[in-house]
């Protein structure tokens, strides 16, 4: 077989002589050569396509799981912003009933407004204000959660003493017995009325009509509730710690013994049974049996 190769270089054509095995040879090599130029081709195609949907794919799967961390971020903040919410408004009960127990006016501490705060004046030498990350944004929620959590256990600290200081106080009998009633006669050295010698009078006494109200001066049980000689109709009140009140010369009782009575609570009525020259208390105040001046544990006396 002759194959003829015309070449413009050449200006003439060329004539190769093959026979039967060199053809097929040849036709065989650029068979080859065809098919692995096609082969090539189609896996080049096929790669990049490959290449370009896993590049897709990963873009698209990156910016899915960078929305679903930040979604996240934000719902655990949103959850941690809830609970501090919660806190403040326990933090603001609990201040509002330390401020009434410490004698404070609600205006004094507004603990439902928020406090005002200044802004940054902008100016030569000033820091450029910036935006804060999301993870910048957690660390302050925690730290603040943190220091949230240190008020209220302080808080409830103090709150436990001024409870403790104020049940203290409420065993101590420092409210007046009668509120009704005038101031008439002192503790200590006196002339009887009944013998016009000089006497030791063991409490105070309050001039009142009679059935006005005797209230207990400071919480506690009652000990004693009995008609005496001297005292006539007499309560006596237990404060513990060896502190003793005595109301005398009632016109009625209304407690029994044992009962547990809180300061300013009704026990008996203004009268003068006993050894008593007209309707009228007489209040004594003893520590470990020995009478007290009760001007000593009064608020007000005459």
């Amino acid at each position: 077989m002759n194959v003829i190769i015309v070449s413009g270089s050449l200006g003439s054509g060329k004539t190769i002589a093959l026979n039967g095995y060199q053809f097929a040879g040849a036709l065989a090599v650029l068979s080859l050569v065809v098919a692995l130029l096609v082969a090539g081709i189609q896996g080049a195609v096929v790669r990049f396509g490959i290449g370009q949907a896993a590049s897709d794919g990963h873009a698209a799967a990156s910016a899915g799981d960078g929305q679903a961390v930040l979604r996240e971020s934000i719902d655990m903040m949103a959850t941690r912003l809830g609970e501090m919410q919660a806190r403040l408004l326990r933090l603001d009960t609990l201040g509002e009933r330390l401020a009434r127990s410490a004698g404070f006016k609600s205006q004094e501490f507004m603990f439902d407004q928020v406090p005002g705060r200044g802004g940054a004046i902008p100016g030569p030498g000033a820091a450029i204000p910036r935006e804060l990350s999301v993870g910048e944004l957690g660390q302050k929620l925690d730290l603040l959660s943190r220091q949230v959590d240190d008020r209220a256990e302080r808080l409830g600290i103090i709150e436990s003493i001024v409870s403790m200081d104020f049940a203290r106080r409420s065993f101590v009998p420092s409210g007046l017995p009668v509120a009704a009633g005038q101031f008439s006669s002192n503790f200590g050295w006196r002339i009887d009325p009944f013998t016009g010698r000089n006497t030791f009078h063991d409490g105070v006494d309050f001039f009142a009509e009679p059935g006005t109200p005797i209230v207990a001066a400071a919480s506690g049980v009652v000990a004693v509730a009995e008609f005496h000689s001297q005292y006539g109709n007499m309560v006596e009140i237990d404060h513990g710690n060896d502190l003793v009140t005595r109301y005398a010369h009632a016109s009625l009782v209304h407690v029994r013994v044992g009962d547990v009575v809180r300061r300013g609570h009704r026990i008996a009525d203004v009268g003068s049974t006993g050894r008593s020259t007209g309707p009228h208390l007489h209040f004594e105040v003893r520590h470990r049996g020995l009478a007290q001046n009760p001007s000593r544990f009064l608020k007000t006396t005459g």
